[in-house]
């Protein structure tokens, strides 16, 4: 039973998670640019320095109205979100920056463990959903995949390890492990909990610096994409380092949160 009713009464108007233009994935594992607008609810946040938006992090439109991001994204700094894009770096047709109404940040968020690291964006403005611009699907209450589960991450995040920002959004296959996996003393341990997801650990693809907040993209049995998790944290050893698969926020954990956080505002 779906609990984000309201979340989903606003999606349900116009669909989700069904982009015009679909992705091209596939089990090959490769991280690569992606098929423009293929991932619509993919956003920028951006903050402000001197007269320029500089990006930081990545989000997920969930609705006409909200994104999704992750708690450790959010300061003191002035923010927008640029929806619609594909290079951070041009100006591009379908694309929009919208400043926050709101944000609102996990109250019980624990920046020294890591806990409950999400957080909600009110634009001030509901979006024309489009071509370029489209909500993804929020999973089922507490729907935990399977070890294996082939999900993608997006973002606009670092390249490799100590590398350059990407400025064309990039895609990058990484099948979910299990938390009995995750959780073993020479993978994460104990930082992991339940209410977190892991996915890759091959040692060659992650999410990287600047992906933070961005979307786990897994596909439903009906075809839409679903956002499982929210970009967290990795290994302060590299992006890509053996055994330390990235680890995101598990959407399915904070369903009645986000609900409310809704309702709320």
């Amino acid at each position: 039973m779906k609990v984000l009713v309201f979340a989903l009464l606003v999606v349900g108007a116009y669909g989700c998670g069904n982009p015009t233009f679909q992705p091209v994935v596939s089990r090959v594992v490769g991280g690569d640019d992606v098929r423009p607008n293929s991932w619509p609810w993919q956003v920028s946040l951006q903050y402000l320095s001197g007269s320029n938006y500089y990006h930081t992090c990545g989000g997920t439109l969930i609705s006409d109205s909200w994104v999704l991001t992750a708690a450790h994204c959010i300061g003191s700094r002035t923010y927008r979100v640029f929806l619609g894009k594909h290079n951070l770096k041009e100006d591009e047709a379908g694309s929009i920056a919208i400043a926050p109404a709101k944000i609102v940040v996990h109250e019980q968020w624990d920046s020294s463990r890591i806990r409950n690291d999400i957080a909600l964006i009110k634009l001030q403005t509901p979006v024309t959903v489009s071509h370029t611009i489209m909500p993804a699907c929020l999973p089922d209450a507490g729907q935990v995949l399977d070890h294996d589960f082939p999900c993608y991450v997006t973002g606009w995040g670092r390249l490799w390890t100590g590398g350059p920002i990407a400025d064309i959004l990039q895609q990058a296959l990484l099948p979910v492990v299990g938390h009995s996996t995750c959780s073993r003393y020479d993978w994460w341990g104990s930082l992991v909990t339940t209410s977190m997801t892991c996915a890759g650990g091959d040692g060659q693809l992650a999410s990287c610096n600047g992906d933070s907040g961005g979307p786990l993209n897994c596909q439903s049995a009906d075809g839409s994409w679903e956002v499982h998790g929210v970009v967290s944290f990795g290994s302060s050893m590299g992006c890509n380092y053996p055994k330390k698969p990235s680890v995101f926020t598990r959407v399915s954990a904070y369903s009645a949160w986000i609900s409310n956080v809704i309702a709320k505002n």
